[in-house]
This record gives C-alpha cells, structure tokens and sequence, in this order.
C-alpha cells in the first residue's frame, strides 16, 4: 500500500517559497489552479530534500493570465526572490492523470492552488526525458511510496503507452526502470 503523500499536503512551505507564492496569490485577480510537476513537486510533496530554484507546472486554469509575466524568469517576483514559475510546453501524462492529482496546500491561499499528480503518474512524466536526475527521482518516488511496479506498468500501457511514438523504446526504458526500481540495496 503507497504511503500517502496527502499527509504532507498543506505542511508549511519554507522560505522563501511561502513568500513568493503569497505574494503571487495577491496579484492573481481570480483563482487559479497550476498542475505542477518536477523538482519543486518532488521536494516539497514527495520530501526528496534536493534544491530547485523553480515550479515547473505544465498547466493553467484558467490559462488567460500572463504567468510568466508575473513570476517567470526576469519577473519583477522571480528577481526578488530568486525562484520563478517555469511552464513545461511539452509532458507526457497518463491519460486519466487529472483524476488523480493532490493539492499540494490546501487552504492556505486565498486565489492560488497547486496540484501535484500521483506517484505513478509522476514517474511516467518522467519516462520521455529518461535523464539520471529523472531515474533517480523516480527511484526515490517508487521507494519511498512503496509502489508496484505492477501498477505502474498496467497505467502505462493502459494510460500512456497508445500515446506515445517509439513504443518499444519507451517499453525498453521503463523495463529498464522497474528492474532498477526492484533492485535492493
């Protein structure tokens, strides 16, 4: 059974990401959700203590207000201090993954709302890039929530797979993975 990272939903955010993230949520004129992915997710929802000077998130709802602007690179919050919104043009998601996602901190912001997908589909976002920080992030997510890598290979060929161009790479990389992910130490 995954341990359930819903338990540090909500812990309070460290400095200087609280400030920024406030201090975004005052300028939003309506609420807005960001579904979230990569080193911020992976430090401040899964508890990997690794350094990330930014939030990737992949979507915007609504997607009508200039984010970058307000916290992207160069943005008058980004250079106060010293972190930005980054938005990822391009993942590869499960299909239902949006059933799945967690906020992140609920209720501590008036406007703003972050979401944080699932473990299994946090790995899979992974599987494109297949990059050493990636495999190790996914190591770490698919230990520490004590996955199986039964259900990880039911969502992708269900969820990810039929999406995807080069099948038999990606089915070679994360056979790769699991074989990784089952090795003990």
């Amino acid at each position: 059974m995954p341990t359930d990272p819903k338990s540090k939903a909500g812990h309070s955010l460290p400095s200087p990401w609280k400030e920024f993230l406030s201090e975004l949520d005052s300028m939003l004129p309506e609420p807005l959700d960001l579904y979230c992915i990569g080193g911020f997710v992976i430090y401040s929802f899964y508890g990997l203590p690794r350094p990330t000077g930014d939030i990737d998130y992949y979507s915007a709802v609504p997607a009508n207000l200039n984010l970058i602007e307000m916290a992207g690179e160069d943005s008058a919050l980004s250079k106060k201090y010293k972190i930005q919104l980054h938005h990822v043009a391009v993942t590869n998601l499960p299909e239902d993954y949006a059933t799945r996602l967690t906020e992140m901190f609920p209720r501590v912001f008036q406007n703003l709302r972050l979401f944080a997908p699932d473990a299994y589909d946090f790995i899979l976002s992974k599987l494109e890039r297949n990059s050493a920080k990636d495999r190790d992030d996914a190591d770490y997510i698919f230990k520490t929530q004590k996955l199986s890598s039964q259900i990880l290979q039911e969502r992708y060929e269900k969820e990810l797979r039929p999406y995807l161009s080069k099948e038999t790479w990606h089915d070679n990389t994360l056979k790769l993975w699991i074989e990784i992910f089952e090795k003990t130490n």
